[in-house]
């Protein structure tokens, strides 16, 4: 078969995604399922894509002072596309920046390293937690009673780092939905694809968390606490508090730069 040479590699990302996720709706219990074969050509190409491919020119780590530093946007999208199967833009972290802990419900999700080196946490909410079986331990600091209505049990999934040579971050509604990303030493950008888009009208809104620490844990030895957590990552338990969006994080925008796609 001859290979379609002229077309750029992001308009026949922007076209597998729309056939990919084409007629799969919103699943927050994960019914709708990708067909495989379809998923496997969409994380083949997005494998092959590079910074290059969208015209984007990878930041470099320059000193800035206090003062602007606060008022950069730690981090910056870059929109490409949206239909009602899916979304597709480029997140650009400056040195140091992070995404805080959120949520993509009912939706799937890619994430690709266009470069740098980003470190993506997951983790699973369980089910509503607060039930008369679920006793839920003692916070530190302790949560005034209207908060305890925000708090959700939840799995600690993988942790993970991925650069430009890595394959996509995959997430789905019921795997890895939650996560937090981190730009690691230096400037990071990713291309991103959720399928369908957030719609807060349809209950696609994103949240933030963040992980609550018991008193007990504050009572053990931090130290080696820290040393076992490796090994107990995959299968740890925790206590995630629902949030307003951080008031140190809040996202700029700038113009895409590379090749027009059309869908």
């Amino acid at each position: 078969m001859q290979r379609d040479n002229k077309t750029p590699l992001i308009q026949k990302i922007a076209k597998q995604a729309y056939t990919t996720f084409k007629g799969l709706k919103s699943s927050a219990n994960g019914d709708n399922e990708v067909v495989e074969d379809k998923l496997n050509e969409l994380i083949s190409l997005l494998t092959a894509v590079r910074a290059a491919d969208l015209k984007i020119t990878p930041r470099k780590t320059k000193a800035s002072s206090g003062a602007a530093r606060l008022h950069s946007p730690p981090v910056t999208y870059m929109h490409i596309c949206e239909t009602e199967v899916f979304s597709m833009g480029v997140f650009l972290l400056r040195t140091g920046a992070s995404i805080p802990l959120h949520d993509h419900p009912g939706m799937n999700g890619m994430l690709k390293v266009l470069y740098g080196t980003v470190n993506v946490r997951c983790c699973d909410k369980l089910e509503k937690n607060l039930t008369v079986s679920t006793v839920p331990p003692v916070f530190d600091p302790p949560l005034a009673p209207l908060q305890m209505a925000s708090v959700w049990r939840a799995m600690l999934g993988s942790v993970v780092e991925y650069s430009e040579n890595s394959g996509p971050c995959l997430l789905t509604p019921v795997r890895n939905n939650l996560h937090q990303i981190y730009a690691v030493d230096g400037p990071a950008a990713f291309l991103d694809i959720l399928a369908p888009p957030y719609n807060p009208d349809d209950g696609r809104d994103c949240h933030y968390y963040k992980v609550l620490q018991s008193a007990l844990e504050t009572e053990t030895d931090v130290k080696g606490h820290q040393e076992q957590q490796g090994e107990k990552e995959k299968e740890e338990e925790v206590w995630l508090l629902e949030i307003p969006q951080p008031e140190d994080f809040w996202c700029g925008g700038e113009s895409y730069p590379g090749p027009e796609v059309s869908v």
